[in-house]
């Protein structure tokens, strides 16, 4: 498969003013743009890393570039959001997108391994639900918020939730506001530390698990995103991700709310 990838990057290059992808060296792997004529054979797609933010900075700062991104499902889906709320220019991107493996989406739970239009791979099985989650909903009202407590008092309040999340861009974090979330306490004061970002993240959440699967203290963040999709979709009819026509349901920003809806709406 990446032998494919790259003789699609290969093939893009020479309409695009880069690719975004992952780049091997002796530093390790990490983020990069290929430009035409530089060495494919570095490109590389594990371990996966939240690309869109890239691109997201690359259209800010530099107005009329053109960009192709190397992309999984859970990639292109952080774009179908992210571009709906002005961070990326679907115009000046196009997608080089790729199925996973049946492991990698039994590893993630994820139940659409690969973008919609994938250019490399067949789409494989979704994964299978979350356990965690079913755990969750057999337990008693009262235990749930006991179920909780007891994971957010492992939390260090380092932000890597929040800094990995493609989602998350608010210029202004609302969870380092002393208005809403008490400094210099460890573990943050519960439940508002984790409520404000679920909150935020409740029709965003394109359940690509960065969050978890970044967070030291091994909290089962995507248990609580996936509860947040699920009621997002059952009361507003809303899939984060799956549709880029679709007007985001909770708009709390004048910045977040998408061009494409008229004032009124």
């Amino acid at each position: 498969m990446i032998e494919e990838i790259r003789k699609a990057v290969a093939e893009r290059l020479g309409q695009l003013d880069g690719v975004v992808a992952l780049r091997s060296s002796s530093e390790g792997v990490a983020p990069h743009v290929f430009r035409q004529g530089d060495d494919l054979a570095d490109l590389e797609i594990a371990p996966r890393y939240p690309l869109m933010t890239l691109v997201s900075k690359l259209h800010k700062t530099f107005p009329d570039v053109r960009l192709g991104i190397v992309a999984r499902g859970c990639d292109e889906r952080a774009y179908v959001e992210m571009a709906k709320r002005n961070q990326i220019d679907p115009d000046r991107l196009f997608i080089i997108g790729f199925a996973c493996t049946e492991e990698e989406a039994q590893e993630c739970y994820c139940a659409q391994p690969y973008p919609q239009n994938p250019v490399v791979g067949e789409p494989v099985p979704p994964g299978p639900p979350n356990p965690l989650v079913a755990e969750y909903d057999a337990l008693p009202l009262g235990e749930r918020r006991a179920f909780w407590k007891r994971q957010f008092l492992t939390c260090i309040k380092c932000y890597g939730c929040r800094n990995i999340c493609p989602e998350c861009f608010c210029e202004a974090c609302a969870m380092e506001d002393e208005a809403w979330v008490e400094p210099g306490l460890l573990a943050p004061p519960f439940p508002m530390f984790h409520l404000i970002r679920a909150m935020h993240m409740a029709s965003r959440c394109v359940a690509c698990r960065q969050c978890e699967l970044t967070c030291p203290a091994h909290i089962p963040l995507t248990v609580l995103y996936d509860l947040m999709r699920r009621d997002v979709e059952m009361l507003l009819g809303y899939v984060p991700g799956a549709d880029l026509a679709a007007p985001p349901p909770l708009s709390v920003t004048l910045d977040e709310t998408p061009l494409r809806v008229e004032v009124g709406h």
